[in-house]
């Protein structure tokens, strides 16, 4: 087994120092079978032949725009949500298919410069709890810089204030301010933001399930009411949402009839870029680098970097198996982050060559008597 070497970017030894070369060629294995996966983006499936478009021609992005419009004059969030999905040709059932009142609601009660703001303030609130993590880890000047340009390529789309009305954008920097925030001995803030973007968009409970997971594995009980609690009250605000679109259905109202996708990882891939600063990349090159992102959080050998690789996983997972190719804008739940991950690659690639470079052998020499 090689002597680990000392850092390169990171502030410690990433989780792939002083691994035996057998152990090397099983991660390098893994790390190809990644790469390759990410080149079936190339084949993924987007609803908008304009690649700068996609997001502002959303149907969902208009229609709660008119909801929103629809409040501020007087109306009801369901019969106003019932009146735009029936117009758009949506499905009504099951309920779900009506996004959570609460984003809406708020919107339509704030002047739209005040919203603007919110917005804003929160991206800034992202960037500087994320910022006070990444300066611990990577202690280095030209580390530091990577991170934050990686950062604000996560968070570019984040700041586009013709995408306010869409819940993924104010939920997904929830939970990148949820995750920022959360160390072992402060989580009862993070578990009631993460509250916050399941209330925003209920796709965020992938994340609290999560969070709640990790904090079972590590035995931390405490933790983990707190987090089994935000679901439990996430789970009263579902049955009242149910109950308040089962008065504005119809028995004629559409069903979703098909809910597996099963578009696969290259769909994940697709989507990530479609929504980061990735975008202005060819495809061929932006699908390997989500993929080296990934395997960065592998690297970092931190209690945060592996619940932030669960939740990017069960996002893959989610727009993988069970997400339509319309749906693609699910990737800004992963999308403030990701990229990150790229800043904590170098270690890790440093260490398993070195790994698979070392050439030393044990000898044992007998000295006679």
């Amino acid at each position: 087994m090689p002597r680990p070497l000392p850092p390169l970017w990171l502030a410690h030894s990433s989780r792939f120092a002083g691994l035996s070369r057998r152990r090397a060629l099983w991660v390098v294995a893994a790390l190809v079978v990644l790469i390759v996966a990410s080149l079936t983006a190339l084949g993924a499936p987007l609803p908008s032949p304009d690649d700068g478009q996609r997001l502002n021609a959303l149907g969902p992005l208009a229609l709660y725009e008119s909801v929103i419009d629809g409040l501020r004059a007087g109306g009801d969030y369901y019969q106003l949500t019932a009146d735009a999905l029936r117009a758009g040709g949506y499905p009504l059932r099951p309920f779900t298919a009506f996004r959570l009142p609460a984003h809406s609601i708020v919107q339509a009660e704030l002047p739209r410069l005040a919203a603007i703001g919110l917005l804003g303030s929160l991206a800034v609130a992202v960037a500087a709890a994320w910022w006070v993590r990444l300066s611990r880890a990577l202690p280095r000047t030209p580390a530091r810089v990577s991170a934050a340009v990686l950062l604000a390529g996560g968070l570019v789309t984040f700041v586009n204030t013709d995408l306010i009305a869409l819940h993924e954008l104010w939920a997904a920097q929830l939970v990148a301010l949820s995750l920022a925030l959360r160390t072992p001995t402060r989580w009862l803030a993070p578990a009631a933001i993460a509250l916050l973007a399941m209330l925003v968009r209920e796709t965020a409970v992938l994340y609290a399930l999560v969070m709640a997971g990790m904090a079972l594995i590590e035995r931390r009980r405490g933790e983990a009411f707190g987090w089994l609690g935000a679901l439990i009250l996430f789970a009263v605000a579902l049955v009242a949402h149910a109950y308040g679109v089962a008065q504005v259905m119809g028995p004629l109202d559409p069903a979703v009839t098909d809910w597996a996708g099963m578009l696969g990882f290259g769909f994940f891939v697709h989507s990530v870029a479609a929504v980061t600063a990735l975008d202005l990349l060819p495809l061929a090159v932006a699908g390997p680098l989500v993929a080296l992102a990934l395997f960065g959080w592998a690297c970092w050998r931190d209690p945060l970097a592996l619940r932030a690789l669960a939740t990017f996983s069960a996002y893959a997972l989610a727009l993988g198996l069970v997400v339509q190719p319309d749906s693609f804008y699910w990737g800004l739940m992963v999308a403030p982050v990701i990229l990150v991950g790229l800043a904590f690659a170098p270690d890790g690639l440093r260490d398993i060559a070195h790994a698979l470079l070392d050439r030393r052998r044990v000898r044992v020499q007998r000295i006679a008597p």
